[in-house]
């Protein structure tokens, strides 16, 4: 694995981590119903399923796979995307949420940045699938 791949690992998995303790400040909360709605239970359900999702085409894009580095560049742009407009939203998520999906969005461009670099790009290309 290249250090690029190395690093794009190292972001979803933090990307992962940052979704699971969103979970477990909502089963922590779940009986406060101002700071865990189901809006709240939704999206961190959507989370950890993007995690994954995204953990698992990192490692396939890392053994050479192209069409997991495609869909990776289009989920880097996408769900910062989504992110930001959630953060955005008045009223539909609590301050805890929206501070956590704003750190889950510098994750993800971060990701971003790396995965659409031109380093990044050239180190695909040369692997084929």
């Amino acid at each position: 694995m290249t250090r690029t791949f190395r690093i794009l690992h190292w972001l979803a998995v933090t990307y992962l981590a940052l979704g699971v303790l969103a979970l477990v400040v909502i089963v922590l909360l779940r009986n406060d119903p101002a700071e865990v709605n189901d809006a709240v239970w939704t999206r961190a359900v959507i989370v950890l399923v993007t995690a994954v999702v995204l953990v698992l085409l990192t490692n396939r894009a890392a053994r050479g796979s192209r069409g997991a580095f495609r869909r990776l560049r289009i989920i880097s742009i996408v769900v910062p995307v989504a992110i930001a407009v959630i953060v955005a939203l008045p009223g539909l998520f609590p301050l805890w949420m929206r501070l956590e999906q704003g750190l889950c969005g510098l994750v993800m461009i971060a990701y971003a940045v790396v995965v659409n670099g031109r380093r990044t790009v050239t180190v695909t290309s040369s692997n084929g699938e």
